[in-house]
């Protein structure tokens, strides 16, 4: 069995941070360090956890609206918390953090709703960053 990389536990850490936050449990700033606190990242891959959550909760807002255009036939608020927070954590991270190559974006997007959420939910998550990249490129 192939080991997670330590990027991809970053990124469950965000996403579990962001998840909890918008589930009412915890404030932004206690959340990520909470859980940071008890694993074993290394300062990189800790200090990307950071860049990544900080910037996914200043940038929500923006991020909720861009999912809202391409979902078509679904209100946000029908859109399961944990498939919005992993959307959120992609667009902010395609439009926020360049060096990241967009396919590692997808892939780990995918993997994070495999993992937390539902096969549908890969699906449409899938779906919807696909329409947020043909997006960006066609600009």
């Amino acid at each position: 069995m192939v080991s997670e990389s330590p990027r991809r536990h970053a990124r469950e850490l965000v996403l579990q941070a962001l998840y909890a936050v918008d589930c009412g449990n915890g404030q932004p700033e206690e959340s990520l360090s909470g859980l940071l606190a008890t694993e074993s990242l290394s300062e990189k891959n800790a200090a990307f956890a950071r860049q990544l959550f900080a910037t996914v909760w200043r940038r929500r807002e923006w991020a909720d609206e861009q999912i809202k255009r391409l979902s078509t036939n679904w209100d946000i608020s029908r859109v399961a918390s944990i498939d919005r927070a992993i959307l959120r954590m992609a667009v902010v991270e395609l439009t926020e953090m360049p060096d990241v190559p967009v396919n590692v974006v997808l892939n780990e997007a995918i993997e994070l709703a495999k993992k937390f959420s539902t096969r549908e939910s890969s699906r449409f998550v899938n779906g919807i960053l696909d329409s947020f990249v043909a997006q960006l490129r066609s600009r």
